[in-house]
């Protein structure tokens, strides 16, 4: 079955992130490496990370421990300030992902200012590529889909397109339970939708590259294109909803991070 987890906070060293998790029951957890709103990125002290593996060790998370990029990147950007700030924010998260000896960075693309989304989807390309060049190693850096059209990596097609494009085996995806609905992937979760949009995901990318789900209810109606999370049962989704899926047997090897 799944595992359970939740994003923590590491407010008062890495180590801290990991109490924090037990003390909710979760098996599996999602941090912030650095400020989620700022784009310097300082690497924790070997001492720091000597400290937080330890823990790790002894803790009772089995289920993977993933980081969660800055809102500030944007990949897609024409901008060549935000785009090359973006790369270097974002390489050196995965750069803590590895020190920690994480599972991946869980990242938003970002957009484009063009209405055509082609020269977006090759600029994001081209920044993953750079990403990765800065940071080697063997963590992953996984791509989450965007909750809004408008923006890169909505749907299975982008989502392919980057990973096809970037042609690296460190790169996989995540699906936000939220977003796709957001989005307009689905029209509800019922067990059909739930079957023809996990269908579309494995034919067009390979379940085997899921790294994680992000459980959320919406606060916005179905093809809202807003991004605004709710708790279980208690958004546009409905309780129903998350139930259909929890009987969705290809999603329970895979941690679900609430």
């Amino acid at each position: 079955m799944f595992k359970i987890g939740a994003h923590v906070s590491a407010a008062g060293g890495l180590d801290k992130c990991i109490a924090n998790a037990e003390a909710i029951g979760a098996e599996a957890m999602q941090i912030f490496g650095s400020s989620p709103r700022q784009w310097k990125v300082n690497l924790p002290k070997p001492e720091e990370i000597k400290k937080y593996r330890t823990a790790l060790e002894k803790s009772t998370i089995n289920g993977g421990v993933f980081l969660h990029a800055p809102y500030l990147i944007n990949l897609a950007s024409p901008d060549e300030a935000i785009w090359q700030n973006s790369i270097n924010c974002l390489a050196g998260n995965l750069q803590i992902a590895e020190l920690m000896g994480g599972d991946g960075v869980i990242f938003h693309v970002g957009s484009g200012k063009d209405p055509n989304k082609q020269p977006a989807l090759e600029r994001s390309v081209e920044g993953i590529k750079a990403v990765l060049k800065m940071a080697p190693g063997k963590t992953h850096l996984i791509i989450e889909n965007s909750a809004s059209i408008k923006k890169v990596g909505s749907d299975a097609s982008e989502i392919k397109y980057l990973m096809s494009g970037v042609d690296n085996k460190r790169v996989k995806f995540c699906i936000d339970i939220a977003h796709t609905f957001e989005a307009g992937l689905v029209a509800e979760y019922s067990p059909e939708e739930i079957d023809k949009l996990f269908s579309q995901l494995d034919k067009e990318i390979g379940l085997e590259n899921l790294m994680a789900l992000h459980v959320n209810d919406s606060r916005t109606a179905q093809g809202s294109n807003h991004d605004q999370h709710d708790n279980i049962g208690e958004g546009q989704i409905s309780l129903a909803g998350f139930k259909n899926l929890a009987k969705e047997k290809r999603l329970w090897s895979m941690p679900w991070l609430l």
